[in-house]
């Protein structure tokens, strides 16, 4: 093996290490807050299971029975508690506290942050990164690229990711002004399935948007 092949092969094993830790660690990234999420909630069950263990010792069932009565029980102190909790953080100053609670100290917390988003996108409270494709507008020309949106950051402000064809795993991140931008109704997968054949079947991103303009 010659310097050049030597140099091209180490270049190549060096690319495939880096490829292999970065998924590594963007996989940890994303389960590591799940687990810990849910490893919580699974402490404080048992925790309140153990300090209602003593209601069941009330009733002449067999063991098996009173250790039902005893878990539903603390799932029951679980809802009621979350309920509670979600109830005073609705509230003007119950929310203020909160806020100032996770400035100050819990977003100092390891993984707080992701574990927060996960949360948000699991029960739905924000919508998915990628969900909306848009057309936008960011060199101040009437040129517009294909883009979805992977982020609002209010005051109608919007990030908007811009993927490459015909390899969309690259790209360019804008934060751009909703002045900007335009929704298109269309699903993510066929704006993807454009920007891979490079270009080819763009047709279907503004089909709906020229019917629209014919109706008006």
């Amino acid at each position: 093996m010659n310097a050049l092949n030597r140099k091209r092969w180490s270049v190549w094993v060096r690319k495939i290490q880096r490829f292999f830790i970065t998924t590594v660690i963007g996989g940890l990234v994303v389960v590591l807050p799940i687990t810990i999420f849910f490893t919580l909630i699974n402490l404080g069950f048992r925790l309140i299971g153990r300090l209602v263990a003593p209601i069941g010792e009330l009733f002449s069932f067999s063991d098996s029975i009173n250790s039902w009565i005893v878990d539903l029980v603390a799932l029951a102190v679980v809802i009621v508690l979350f309920f509670l909790i979600g109830l005073i953080v609705r509230t003007n100053l119950g929310n203020q506290l909160f806020s100032i609670l996770e400035r100050d100290y819990l977003s100092r917390l390891p993984f707080y942050n992701t574990l927060r988003e996960t949360v948000r996108q699991f029960i739905g409270n924000k919508k998915m990164p990628f969900s909306k494709v848009v057309l936008v507008e960011v060199f101040g020309t009437s040129t517009k690229m294909t883009g979805f949106v992977t982020d609002e950051l209010g005051n109608d402000m919007y990030t908007v990711f811009v993927p490459t064809a015909p390899n969309p795993t690259n790209g360019f991140v804008f934060h751009v002004h909703a002045s900007q931008i335009e929704f298109l109704d269309v699903k993510a997968e066929e704006a993807m399935r454009s920007i891979i054949a490079v270009g080819a079947g763009s047709d279907i991103l503004f089909r709906e948007r020229t019917q629209a303009d014919q109706e008006a």
